[in-house]
């Protein structure tokens, strides 16, 4: 079971930042949906039978390399995820596609995080967040209205859904994981008062069709990105890749 606050100290980030002002809008799909979106030595993860997407965009702030006092700017960025586990039964997350306000951030395309520069806006008016995204071309929109709550004592199913405490990239024929340590999401009912997307079709799912789960969160501060390292099995070789390399 996932849990509730990071199994794992975060000693030497890569990364810190702030992640604020976070809607989580979830959907269920069948399993068989999203194995064929994962590289191998990654496994669906499921909750009651289903595998989960979720889409959630926020805004990036305070994002500076350990030690330095300056910071970029704010900026804002739309993850589409679902849910996975690792060669060794980790749990963690693949990220489907990212958009993202800020050309700095595409390096990290070096350790596989698919960073893709966006048009993306967020905005508070009269107790709503206004979200909107696009990226150049044919890449994914979306439009999203939420309606924060009040805050909520977490399910099972709402940990599970956003307490996530690594990240899985693949690059150079292998799996790479990233940990991450922060506090726990202090999360908020929330109430969609519109939505449309292309997301989920642009990577090559079909539009949910369940009604989603909705939460958001006004954020959380000191986040730890750990240094990004390739996944070995016992025998040395890179998870994913072949023994050859």
């Amino acid at each position: 079971m996932v849990s509730y606050g990071p199994p794992q100290r975060v000693y030497v980030p890569a990364l810190r930042a702030d992640w604020l002002t976070q809607t989580f809008v979830h959907w269920a799909y069948p399993p068989a949906r999203i194995q064929p979106l994962l590289p191998r030595g990654l496994t669906v993860d499921t909750f009651d039978g289903a595998a989960w997407v979720s889409l959630t965009p926020f805004v990036m702030a305070g994002v500076r390399p350990p030690g330095s006092p300056a910071a970029l700017p704010p900026f804002a960025e739309t993850n589409l995820r679902t849910y996975v586990r690792g060669p060794d039964g980790g749990q963690g997350l693949w990220f489907l596609s990212i958009e993202v306000a800020c050309p700095v951030m595409l390096a990290a395309r070096a350790v596989g995080v698919p960073y893709h520069p966006g048009r993306l806006e967020l905005a508070r008016r009269d107790g709503v967040v206004d979200y909107s995204g696009a990226r150049r071309g044919d890449g994914p929109r979306y439009r999203l209205t939420v309606r924060p709550g009040e805050p909520i004592r977490p399910s099972r199913q709402d940990v599970w859904l956003t307490s996530r405490w690594r990240a899985y990239t693949r690059q150079l024929g292998a799996l790479w994981e990233t940990p991450v340590e922060h506090a726990p999401w202090p999360l908020r009912e929330a109430r969609l008062d519109a939505l449309s997307e292309t997301c989920t079709r642009v990577v090559g799912l079909p539009p949910p069709v369940t009604e989603p789960v909705v939460h958001f969160s006004d954020g959380v501060r000191n986040v730890r990105l750990g240094v990004s390292h390739p996944i070995r099995h016992r025998g040395g070789t890179p998870a994913g890749a072949t023994p050859d390399g």
